[in-house]
């Protein structure tokens, strides 16, 4: 990781101040889902801050995709506990999650009160090709990175093709992980695994029984439960919430879900803060501060025991393979989503349009992404209301 002398000699509470202002924009402007997340990280912790080198920030990814839980949200704590050890591991994952959370709350209780979601689609429009431009550069910098050697190029076009044939997420990061490392064991035989386990997946929580009527107690045990054994995307999450909520409970109706989904997608910063409407539909502020706390909890306890596993795997060959294998997968998964992501965000000449100027203003123009994101909202709220510039 990198030195940073100058940074030491301010003091871990300077660290702190820092953490905290820069998960709390990323957590403002960080639209798009967890592909997004990552882009913007890059931008901000690699490229202008330089406060971890691609090779450091793909190997923080790829650690994150190895246990449950919201993996944008686990860089975040990640990236805190390497500059300020745990009080820097609560301050970047709070200040990440914090403004989502705000944000889920007050339209949860807007759709309390009136009974709909207010109207997102203008900025949307403008944001969603934004997105696509930022995650493009990423990966561009992130492949030239890490995508080095030719097994490196294999692996990860092998990942991305069978994601598309619908091979599942963890099969190929643990599998592709698997096969690097039994490729490096197989040239250098007299070596074995260094410095312990590979890490492993947390221990799984038992699910709450089904419950009568509601209390704050299950609620928070539901969601305790859900972000300790959730891989996966978006749709995995629906689909333990409805379950949990729909068939097990009955707490919720399937339009409720529905809306709920909506508002953690259409919203900036972590899917999980799903949880955050969900909670105050059923328990006002009280039922979303416990559901925020109970799927977002997960996330710092695998952080803090994984994070000391790192290090120790680079300096073992072959479990130092099997992370280069995970990053690879990891690339490709980003990649695979990025493309479907494309297909929804760029759909006719305003949003290419849109898309080019965000180019334009990354590469050429060099502007931060902030910006750039504010830019894009703006011109979707001009699509969506003409009448504003007449």
């Amino acid at each position: 990781m990198p030195d940073d002398r100058a940074d030491i000699a301010d003091g871990p509470w300077s660290r702190i101040r820092e953490l905290c202002w820069t998960f709390l924009k990323l957590g403002v402007i960080g639209f798009g889902g967890p592909a997004a997340h990552m882009a913007l990280m890059r931008q901000e912790l690699v490229v202008r801050k330089r406060w971890l080198s691609d090779h450091d920030f793909i190997d923080l990814i790829g650690a994150a995709n190895l246990i449950p839980g919201p993996n944008s949200t686990e860089v975040a704590i990640h990236v805190g506990n390497l500059r300020a050890g745990w009080r820097g591991l609560l301050a970047a994952g709070i200040c990440f999650i914090l403004p989502a959370a705000v944000i889920v709350g007050w339209i949860a209780s807007l759709y309390v009160q009136y009974g709909r979601l207010p109207e997102f689609e203008g900025i949307l429009r403008g944001i969603k090709p934004v997105v696509i431009v930022i995650i493009l550069q990423a990966l561009w910098g992130l492949g030239r990175a890490v995508l080095r050697r030719p097994v490196m190029m294999a692996a990860a076009g092998a990942a991305a093709v069978l994601n598309i044939l619908g091979i599942h997420e963890l099969v190929l990061l643990f599998g592709t992980g698997a096969a690097l490392a039994l490729l490096r064991l197989m040239r250098r035989p007299s070596k074995t695994l260094l410095s312990g386990a590979l890490p492993l997946p947390g221990l799984l929580l038992a699910a709450p029984k089904t419950l009568a009527s509601f209390s704050l107690g299950g609620l928070f045990l539901t969601f305790l439960k859900i972000g300790s054994v959730l891989f996966g995307s978006g749709y995995v999450l629906l689909a333990f919430l409805r379950a949990d909520f729909i068939e097990r409970s009955g707490w919720l109706t399937e339009a409720q879900l529905l809306d709920a989904v909506a508002v953690g997608q259409a919203t900036p910063g972590p899917l999980f803060t799903t949880a955050t409407f969900i909670g105050y539909l059923l328990g006002g502020l009280p039922g979303a501060v416990v559901s925020t706390m109970g799927i977002f909890l997960p996330a710092f306890v695998f952080v803090a025991l994984s994070g000391l596993l790192i290090t120790r795997i680079r300096r073992s060959p072959v479990a130092g393979a099997f992370l280069d294998g995970v990053n690879a997968a990891s690339l490709a998964l980003m990649a695979v989503v990025t493309g479907q992501l494309a297909r929804s965000a760029v759909v006719d000449v305003p949003s290419a349009a849109i898309a080019l100027a965000a180019a334009a203003a990354l590469l050429w123009l060099r502007l931060n992404v902030t910006w750039i994101v504010v830019g894009g909202a703006a011109a979707g709220l001009l699509l969506a209301n003409p009448h504003w510039i007449r």
